[in-house]
């Protein structure tokens, strides 16, 4: 495994923070690379080191919050949905700005419909249609009421400042999930 440079990483994270600070303030389309050099205090060269251009830079940050969202899933396959739920409160409070933005801003359309495919895919091996409450019922339209419902509720919770702790939202979104999947 190589090491990677303490600097690198320090410049990287600068970078990523800086964006999103922007992406706070203003419009993603009036950010420019000046911006979020400037914001990071690093070099413009710096920024283009390690991304093709903003647009680049969005993309990564999103997919790395996806992908550990996904690993989250997958440590907490064997986890009621309150438990599983408490993994991932705990993780939107910890990049709270991240989310925050993602989820309230006009740019960041992309996000929330990579973030609803995730949450689809992760509650298809819950759904099924062949027994129970479900019996009968078309498991996509499942999917995609409970999808939108999970992201509903996290976007409320980001747009309200948080209102009640990440444990509360897991308890109450599981008891929820458990209740009618």
């Amino acid at each position: 495994m190589t090491k990677v440079d303490r600097r690198v990483v320090k410049s990287q994270e600068a970078i990523k923070k800086a964006i999103l600070e922007l992406m706070a303030e203003k419009n993603f389309d009036d950010i420019t690379i000046r911006d979020i050099s400037d914001r990071a205090n690093v070099n413009r060269g710096t920024v283009y080191l390690h991304y093709l251009d903003k647009y680049d830079l969005l993309d990564k940050i999103i997919e790395e919050h996806i992908s550990n969202l996904s690993e989250l899933c997958r440590s907490a396959s064997e986890m009621s949905f309150q438990e599983g739920n408490y993994v991932w409160f705990e993780y939107f409070a910890e990049h709270h700005l991240f989310f925050s933005i993602m989820l309230n801003t006009k740019s960041a359309a992309h996000f929330r419909s990579r973030f609803l495919d995730l949450v689809v895919q992760e509650y298809k091996v819950e759904v099924d249609v062949t027994e129970g409450k479900n019996q009968g019922l078309n498991q996509e339209v499942i999917l995609q009421f409970f999808g939108a419902a999970v992201v509903g509720a996290v976007e409320w919770w980001f747009r309200n400042g948080m209102p009640v702790p990440p444990r509360v939202m897991a308890e109450q979104t599981g008891i929820l999930l458990d209740r009618n999947l």
